[in-house]
């Protein structure tokens, strides 16, 4: 693999911060299962629901969950098989451990 530019090594590296996070890991897991709004992973998760918006903003600034409006309900899910493929490796790497 041939070595990657200076923006491509940047994304990449916010990319793992956002990553970083175990509430994020967390949301990310349950978003794998189905689509959840923020009341649902505030309960699922123990967190505040102030706390789970927090965090989605991130998400999705890094694109990794998308929104859907539904009447006063926002739903969340991931942005795209890669996400779901990127946590299962990850997933598999730390269980191989």
């Amino acid at each position: 693999m041939p070595t990657i530019d200076e923006f491509t090594a940047t994304h990449l590296a916010s990319l793992f911060r956002t990553l970083s996070d175990p509430s994020r890991v967390r949301i990310i897991s349950l978003l794998l299962e189905s689509e959840l709004s923020v009341g649902i992973l505030a309960e699922r998760l123990r967190m505040s629901e102030s706390a789970v918006s927090h965090q989605l903003r991130g998400l999705r600034q890094m694109q990794l969950v998308k929104a859907r409006r539904e009447g006063r309900l926002i739903f969340y899910s991931l942005d795209d098989e890669h996400i779901e493929d990127l946590f299962r490796q990850g997933l598999k790497h730390v269980e191989h451990q």
